[in-house]
């Protein structure tokens, strides 16, 4: 009798935190701390470091990592090296260079991994072991274990999710393996599976956890390419992203949203990402534009159709199409906006010039001796998007320290080698931007996000 009450009451425990997890997530949606990689909290910070030597290694991931690449959503793997990606479908493609990651825990037990955070691709994946070994890890990284899970299983050649990746493949069991691969040439191999993913709390708390069961991910092993980390999780608009099979198992709104702090606030304060009714983005100011078809489903794209400097147009086009990105940190523009804009601010700004850090920018200025607290005398530009959403960039979002004295313009036309119009995080410091897959928009506002509450 007595063995019978503590079973019962072990089950009423259990089925009170499956149903406080559930309703967590029904009803509020939740939040993570969203972690650049060169904050105080990411394995890759480098203190030793000045601000505008990180913020120069960045350009530099942009610049360099740009490539017209080939997005496979699945191919042949085989156990071992990656193979090169063939066959797929041809597609413009930005580079994957990752600047933000967030922590995800996999499995039952949950084993905590850190993973870059991709609002460019789709595909949730982590590192896994294969045949007892760890698999295709980078060193340092931590690898998942399904064997020790009880919640892990394969995904069938005929599951949906398999379906949504383009040129899947099947082993002798019908099990469900994929290659993908990403712009600068990355890309992960392994079998397609599901398994419980939860959430801690942004600011490390353990309390309020959200776990959401039978979430489709790679279980990969093997990857090569640029991945120092434990896996990515995609946030793209695609099928297979973490944001729309939160829709369909945890019941919580596609959306998300995050408020990125610039790097001088990051050592005190940090970006968080928000999704399902916490993601709503209803600050003063709030400007919402239309999402546009898109070559590559994963992409958040939009309309760019006028630029202003100082609320003055100075160029306009039929329709520009751009990628709003938190991966990159440089913005990319058509050169028929871009030139015009340019020109208008070498107008503006009374500030000596001076030669780009390694050519990589087009327009530097000297201010050797001044404050940063100074606005330098640059004036605010305003992109002007489809559906009449206005949003204006301080010159803190337009120009950068990219060395000591020597202040850059970190708007860049697109070129052969990078043939998509980005709107990067640079550009996105300080607003609160919010994703929603339902209603079909991006949606913007200006805020202070060391103090906002989009941040913890």
């Amino acid at each position: 009798m007595e063995a019978t009450m503590l079973l019962l009451l072990a089950l009423l425990l259990l089925a009170r935190q499956c149903t406080a997890s559930d309703a967590a997530g029904e009803a509020g949606g939740f939040s993570v701390d969203f972690i650049h990689r060169d904050s105080a909290r990411s394995p890759f910070a480098q203190p030793s470091l000045p601000p505008h030597a990180r913020a120069l290694a960045a350009a530099r991931r942009s610049l360099r990592g740009a490539a017209l690449g080939r997005y496979v959503g699945g191919a042949s793997p085989a156990p071992g090296p990656v193979p090169e990606a063939d066959g797929g479908v041809e597609s413009k493609i930005i580079t994957r260079s990752f600047e933000y990651l967030m922590y995800v825990n996999v499995g039952t037990p949950p084993a905590q991994m850190l993973a870059i955070a991709d609002t460019g691709s789709d595909l949730v994946w982590v590192n896994c072991s294969s045949n007892g070994g760890g698999g295709g890890a980078s060193d340092g990284a931590v690898v998942f274990h399904p064997s020790r899970s009880t919640t892990y299983s394969l995904l069938s050649c005929q599951s949906a999710a398999c379906q949504a990746l383009s040129q899947a493949s099947c082993d002798a069991d019908s099990e469900c393996q994929y290659q993908y691969a990403y712009g600068d040439g990355s890309r992960t191999i392994g079998v397609l599976s599901t398994e419980t993913f939860s959430f801690a709390a942004a600011g490390g708390g353990g309390e309020g956890q959200v776990r959401v069961p039978r979430v489709s991910f790679g279980c990969s092993t093997g990857s090569a390419g640029s991945f120092r980390s434990d896996g990515l999780v995609g946030l793209g608009a695609g099928a297979l992203s973490l944001v729309s099979q939160l829709g369909a198992a945890a019941r919580i709104a596609r959306r998300f949203s995050y408020c990125l702090v610039p790097p001088y606030a990051a050592a005190n304060s940090s970006s968080t990402l928000s999704f399902g009714a916490r993601a709503v983005v209803s600050d003063p100011g709030a400007a919402s534009t239309p999402l546009v078809p898109s070559e590559v489903d994963s992409y958040y794209t939009v309309a760019l159709e006028s630029v202003a400097v100082a609320g003055q147009d100075v160029a306009s086009a039929n329709s520009s199409r751009i990628i709003v990105d938190s991966g990159t940190t440089l913005t990319f523009l058509d050169p028929a906006l871009l030139r015009p804009l340019v020109a208008e601010l070498e107008r503006r700004i009374r500030l000596p010039r001076a030669q780009p850090p390694e050519q990589l920018l087009q327009l530097c200025y000297d201010v050797q001796g001044k404050s940063q607290a100074e606005d330098f005398g640059i004036p605010d530009v305003t992109l002007r998007f489809g559906g009449g959403a206005s949003v204006t960039l301080r010159p803190e979002n337009t120009f950068s320290l990219l060395e000591e004295g020597t202040l850059c313009l970190v708007l860049v036309p697109v070129s052969e080698s990078q043939p998509v119009s980005i709107l990067g995080n640079i550009a996105q410091q300080n607003f609160h931007v919010g994703y929603d897959l339902d209603a079909r928009t991006v949606t913007f506002a200006a805020v202070d996000c060391t103090r906002s509450s989009a941040s913890s």
